[in-house]
């Protein structure tokens, strides 16, 4: 019999894979005598805007490529989310206020530019407390770092010393990536200057690696010597990839395609400072329902706050835990699926033998822990009863749900109470205004007229497959070839949309004598004024 960690080495999930590639890493470290007390996850976050949809990806995957870990190996983890505060503030974002007092603070480190929300010490320290409660509100388990804190506290101290011992290396691992101008002008070290505290993108005069200092003129042409030391400075944000890597002992940090191109200049950075650059994955970007690139400039994807008002946080984690080497389309009209997968999913957990757990998303999204929690009807069922009972309110809702499954209640089934407010929600807002109901055509009505009499005739049922059986028989009789015409009729009539939930479980959901009814309705006609 399979241990679980032998399990756990075989497991085929995406986490696994790269938690093995990790493995594979500390264990040669460990080989060549180079061992650490833990192995260091990090995540990247630039506090120039709110934390966003893609903040959350990236730490839930990287929080589920470590839990996989955990299961490989006893040795310790951290989880670091680092924020790149010291950036100079390149452009005032467009959704902050008192944009003009911003605007006399460009190019200043984050955390030197005042809150335009007046709340918090610096306009840095405000997003950062975004990002910490954004992250604290999922439950994630990690460690906030500051780049500001960092760079001033001498935590990079010995690294950038090294950096600066090696500069002709990294100026020949960046020149052949720079065009003639830029070439002329760059340095990976970018000086603070002491007169307007702004962060220069000045090149250097002269270095001096046994001083520790750097020369070169400020804004006023004033020549500087200043140490690289307690905050003097920052890297480029290429350089400072590799030297964060190389200072931390980063293992493992995944980061979208966009970074693909300069990951190997991240690596080299990082090995000329004499350190293994981290074990990387690479996630695809999102699209919107255009198949255009996601943009926050452009506002076309979705909002995690706006994700959240029509679903549960499972719903988007499985979003992310899905292929996330493939572009997928990031829209409002994929929520609906998501929760039902993630429902399917949680469902099949209970059953599953040790090694199915492992592969089952729920098992990643829940930290190994899912919850026991039954879902007796699907988010697409719930949709169309809101449809069909003109529901606007939980209660009515609940009422057909006690019919169905009498043991389910808003106590004992919180998720699923969630979910009856969640659908009433996205009704409102995405199904009802897109609603285009047609007329019957002669055979459909035949059809629909034999189906709501057989109907009649089955009376109140709580199982879905008598009624299911009538709806198909019904559609044979009347030589729907494929049978899906005959669904997508009776959608397109009753509902007025292409698709919907099977029809025989909505009917017993909302009763088979008020789907009588319902269909009766549809071919009088009410549903087209």
């Amino acid at each position: 019999m399979s241990s679980r960690r032998d399990l756990a080495m075989a497991a085929k999930a995406w986490p696994f894979e790269e938690a093995r590639k990790l493995l594979a890493r500390v264990q040669k470290d460990e080989a060549a005598g180079k061992a650490k007390p833990y192995v260091l996850f990090e995540t990247g976050y630039g506090p120039s805007g709110l934390p966003h949809i893609g903040t959350f990806g990236e730490v839930a995957r990287t929080s589920w490529v470590r839990r996989a870990f955990q299961e490989l190996s006893d040795k310790p983890t951290r989880l670091i989310a680092f924020s790149d505060d010291m950036d100079g503030m390149r452009k005032i974002p467009d959704n902050v206020p008192n944009q003009e007092m911003l605007r006399e603070h460009l190019q200043r480190p984050l955390t030197s530019v005042p809150d335009p929300f007046g709340t918090h010490e610096s306009f840095a320290h405000h997003n950062n407390a975004r990002l910490r409660s954004f992250l604290d509100g999922f439950g994630f388990e990690y460690e906030f770092m500051s780049a500001t804190e960092a760079y001033r506290s001498g935590m990079f101290d010995a690294m950038l010393l090294k950096a600066l011992s090696v500069y002709d290396r990294i100026m020949d691992i960046m020149l052949p990536t720079l065009g003639e101008d830029r070439r002329r002008s760059y340095s990976p070290f970018l000086p603070i200057s002491p007169k307007t505290g702004r962060v220069l993108y000045v090149p250097m005069k002269r270095i001096d690696a046994a001083a520790g200092t750097i020369t070169y003129d400020d804004e006023d042409g004033e020549e500087i010597t200043q140490s690289v030391t307690g905050g003097q400075v920052k890297m480029q944000w290429k350089p400072d990839f590799g030297m964060r890597w190389a200072a931390m002992g980063v293992d493992f940090e995944m980061f979208g395609k966009d970074h693909l191109p300069n990951q190997p200049l991240y690596a080299k950075i990082c090995k000329a400072l004499d350190m293994e650059p981290p074990v990387n994955f690479v996630y695809e970007l999102f699209l919107d329902d255009q198949g255009e690139k996601i943009s926050k400039s452009k506002g076309n994807g979705i909002s995690v706050e706006q994700w959240l008002t029509y679903a549960a946080p499972e719903s988007l984690a499985l979003f992310m835990f899905q292929k996330p080497k493939t572009a997928k389309r990031l829209y409002f009209d994929i929520i609906p699926k998501e929760v039902d997968e993630y429902v399917t999913w949680l469902d099949k957990y209970q059953g599953q033998s040790e090694a199915d757990r492992f592969e089952n998303p729920a098992w990643h999204i829940h930290a190994g822990q899912p919850p026991q929690e039954k879902w007796p009807v699907s988010f697409a069922l719930l949709l169309n009863l809101v449809s069909a009972s003109n529901a606007s309110t939980a209660d009515i809702l609940w009422g057909f749900i006690r019919q169905y499954a009498p043991q389910a209640n808003p106590k004992d089934n919180p998720s699923l109470d969630r979910l009856v407010g969640y659908a009433i929600r996205y009704y409102e807002d995405f199904v009802k205004p897109r609603k285009k109901y047609r007329a019957p055509t002669e055979r459909e009505r035949a059809a629909m007229e034999d189906l709501a009499a057989a109907f009649d005739a089955l009376g109140h049922v709580t199982d879905p497959e008598a009624a299911q059986f009538h709806v198909y028989e019904v559609g044979k009789k009347h030589g729907f070839d494929p049978l899906r015409d005959w669904f997508k009729a009776l959608y397109e009539v009753l509902f007025g949309q292409e698709q919907g939930p099977r029809f025989g479980s909505f009917a017993v959901l909302y009763g088979v004598e008020n789907t009588a009814r319902l269909i009766r309705e549809g071919l009088a006609g009410k549903f087209l004024a």
